[in-house]
């Protein structure tokens, strides 16, 4: 037997000076107290606390005059604000490296910017850690943990000192994608990734590794992980009792390592174990071991994964028996078999499942050597970071469990897409193609992803749509999703995005108010900036613009309806159709004068208005209420009212009782008669009269004024002539005395 021990097995600093610190603050007879176990290492506790160190769940707990060890793991600030505060004398023992951890994640996240901690949630030094941070704290354990993450555009990422370099670096990868500007911190301690590496090349040399540490240390953990993942024959022990009965055997080549918590003595006793072992080994009775050599001579030896040849001898309903040339025959069920056509007197390749079974029988396997082979032909793509086939098979608990090469691959729900998958079952029977993200040789578990196939495609589809997109084409899309400033549409496998201002020439409140989710629209394409993978997009462009027929549609002195949308000092904004709205000035809101536009009308008012005027130029369009009303009124009065109405002014001189007809009218006429008749005499029309003026005798009337016919006469004319003959009040007693004397 040989052993080789790491160089850097043991204490690390921060352990070394922590444990150090303690033992000199007893030496001076002062009352000492930690936080929880000062290191993760039952025999150096034990140690302590015979020498007085005592373990508190809280800092209340620690009498007053009492001195508190910081742990090497570090504390958050409450703890030592909490001594202040009692009166307590604190012994930092702080590892400067996680110090200097301290520092950063404060400092960086002193204006609130989010830090991510690499590491076990519930262990101290990351809770510790943690305490330090001023805004947003995210703790993940392993990559498949990134998607909990909210989005983020900055933060600072660190690690446990003691986490797997490799660990951290996928984390940092898969990061990298989701936050634009993340800042990367290697944290790990120097003394930890040393003595993984050496773990890792020791490993590769020997044929059996003992990891020497306590059970609870984390440091130990990930050293015999790393140590399995390259010899199998890897084990954990804290003492040199915890060696397991067999593990020496003779020629091996052992390798020994320890984690941070290990005391040195503690590693020397598990090597003088080992010694003694091999001396015991080789103290056997030498007839005994002849004995047993001549024996041994003519069997085969076997142990449990040994893969040997040997001949079928007999063949049953269920199992087939094997020679394979040791003491007894190895059965092997069908179930196992790679082929159930052998026969007997064929030789076959088997694998050595169970050297007894309990009744003395060895059981063997073919499909294990299939299996094997697939795992290690696995584990090759999975180094060289390819992607494999596989198929679904069953949907879990939080994912699917999928069929790769004969090898049961996890795949997490947050895996299976590139958007949220509400139903796994339809992955059942599908064929996948994975990316192995994560391997647990030890228990031949794997993790993969399909994700990681649909980002890879969906980056090559991107970058094949993004060399054919120019601006100003015309292409086809599916809208995909809507918000409050915009909706989004998958053009030919990229997004782009319609602006709200983009969707309609009128206002839109909401996308939804245009567009619907999975509708398919074209869309014009405004601008593109390969660099930042932004596409701008038009869809109102592409629509008819209202202020093109607005000439058409809007005639001056047409009479039309709208909606006030918008009120301003100088007047009222009308909303004619989606994208053209015209003004109403405050002095064509109301008949009469108005203080302000809202004595008038309101927003959300439909209303009825006059065109006065369009300029489709200037993208302006002038409206008038007032002038609006005034027609309609003048269109609703009847023929006695308007005579009524009509001032003095206004009249012919033909006598009420024998009207002219209006054949004898002619325009050249009109201005000698109205001169001829006085301003007194035309007062009876003013006054009321026991019968109404039939309206057809208002005809010649009306023709005489200056428009050319009644319906046609402004409004303005008509409120003049009233207001004339309503201005006289000291002629009407004279004209209706005038009236009835010519009665």
């Amino acid at each position: 037997m040989r052993l080789t021990v790491a160089p850097s097995a043991g204490f690390c600093f921060g352990v070394r000076r922590a444990t150090d610190m303690v033992t000199d603050g007893l030496r001076q007879n002062r009352s000492l107290y930690t936080l929880g176990p000062l290191i993760h290492n039952p025999q150096v506790l034990a140690d302590l606390a015979r020498q007085g160190l005592r373990q508190v769940q809280a800092v209340q707990d620690v009498p007053p005059g009492g001195t508190l060890v910081i742990r090497s793991h570090g504390a958050p600030p409450d703890v030592y604000e909490a001594c202040a505060a009692q009166g307590l004398t604190v012994l930092d023992a702080t590892c400067p490296v996680v110090g200097r951890i301290h520092g950063m994640v404060a400092a960086y996240s002193d204006q609130g910017d989010a830090v991510i901690i690499v590491g076990q949630a519930d262990h101290p030094e990351v809770q510790g850690t943690a305490g330090w941070a001023k805004g947003p704290v995210y703790i993940l354990a392993d990559t498949s943990q990134v998607e909990t993450l909210p989005p983020l555009s900055r933060a600072l990422l660190v690690s446990q000192t003691t986490h797997t370099v490799q660990g951290f670096r996928r984390l940092a990868e898969a990061l990298r994608g989701r936050i634009p500007d993340l800042r990367v911190a290697g944290t790990i301690c120097g003394a930890t990734a040393r003595r993984q590496d050496e773990a890792r090349a020791l490993a590769a040399q020997t044929d059996a590794m003992l990891v020497v540490g306590g059970k609870a240390s984390a440091n130990t953990r990930k050293l015999l992980q790393t140590c399995l993942s390259i010899c199998p024959r890897s084990v954990a022990v804290e003492t040199a009792e915890d060696i397991p009965p067999g593990f020496l055997r003779p020629g091996d080549h052992i390798g020994i390592t320890a984690g941070a918590s290990t005391p040195e003595w503690s590693l020397k006793e598990v090597i003088t174990r080992m010694n003694d072992m091999e001396k015991q080994e080789q103290g056997l009775d030498q007839a005994q071991s002849d004995f047993l050599a001549d024996i041994e001579a003519t069997l085969v030896k076997i142990r449990p994964g040994q893969t040997v040849t040997g001949t079928v001898v007999q063949i049953a309903e269920d199992e087939v028996c094997v020679n394979i040339g040791y003491k007894s025959d190895g059965l092997i069920q069908r179930a196992d078999l790679i082929s159930t056509d052998c026969k007997i007197g064929d030789e076959i390749e088997v694998e050595v499942v169970k050297v007894n079974d309990g009744e003395g029988n060895v059981v063997l396997s073919q499909r294990n050597i299939v299996n094997r082979k697939n795992w290690d032909a696995l584990m090759e793509q999975y180094e060289q970071d390819a992607f494999v086939q596989g198929v679904g098979k069953e949907a879990v608990k939080g994912g699917l469990i999928a069929d790769v090469a004969g090898v049961r691959a996890f795949v997490p729900a947050s895996q299976l897409s590139l958007r949220y998958v509400e139903k796994i079952d339809e992955f059942v029977g599908k064929p996948l193609t994975l990316k192995i993200i994560e391997v647990d040789k030890t228990k031949k578990r794997v993790v993969a992803s399909y994700k990681a196939y649909l980002a890879q495609e969906a980056a090559a589809r991107k970058q094949e749509v993004w060399g054919k997109l120019v601006k100003g084409d015309v292409v086809h899309g599916v809208v995909r999703r809507l918000t409050d400033f915009g909706a989004f549409v998958d053009v030919g496998g990229v997004d782009g995005l319609i602006h709200v201002t983009d969707l309609s020439w009128g206002r839109v409140k909401h996308p939804s108010d245009v567009v619907t989710p999975n509708q398919e629209v074209d869309v014009l394409l405004l601008s593109i900036d390969p660099v930042r993978e932004r596409i701008q997009l038009g869809y109102k462009q592409l629509q008819k613009r209202p202020w093109d027929s607005a000439l058409e549609k809007y005639a001056v002195g047409g009479i039309v309806e709208g909606k006030v949308v918008r009120i301003t000092t100088f007047g009222a904004f009308v909303e004619l159709e989606p994208g053209l709205d015209g003004l109403v000035h405050i002095s064509q809101c109301a008949l009469s004068r108005i203080a302000k536009v809202e004595d008038a009308v309101h927003v959300g008012d439909t209303v009825r208005v006059k065109v006065l005027g369009v300029d489709p130029a200037a993208k302006r369009i002038s409206l008038s209420i007032r002038e609006a009303l005034e027609e309609e009124a003048f269109d609703g009065i009847p023929g006695d009212e308007l005579t009524e109405d009509i001032g003095p002014a206004e009249q012919e001189d033909a006598p009420a009782q024998n009207p002219a007809p209006t054949e004898t009218l002619t325009p050249a006429e009109e201005p000698a008669a109205e001169d001829a008749v006085p301003a007194k005499e035309s007062a009876p029309e003013a006054a009321p009269v026991e019968e109404p003026v039939p309206a057809e005798s208002l005809a010649p009337v009306e023709a005489s004024a200056e428009e050319p016919a009644p319906a046609e006469a402004p409004a303005k004319k008509k409120r003049a002539a009233k207001k004339k003959a309503e201005d006289a009040p000291a002629e009407e007693p004279a004209a209706e005395e005038s009236a009835t004397g010519e009665a």
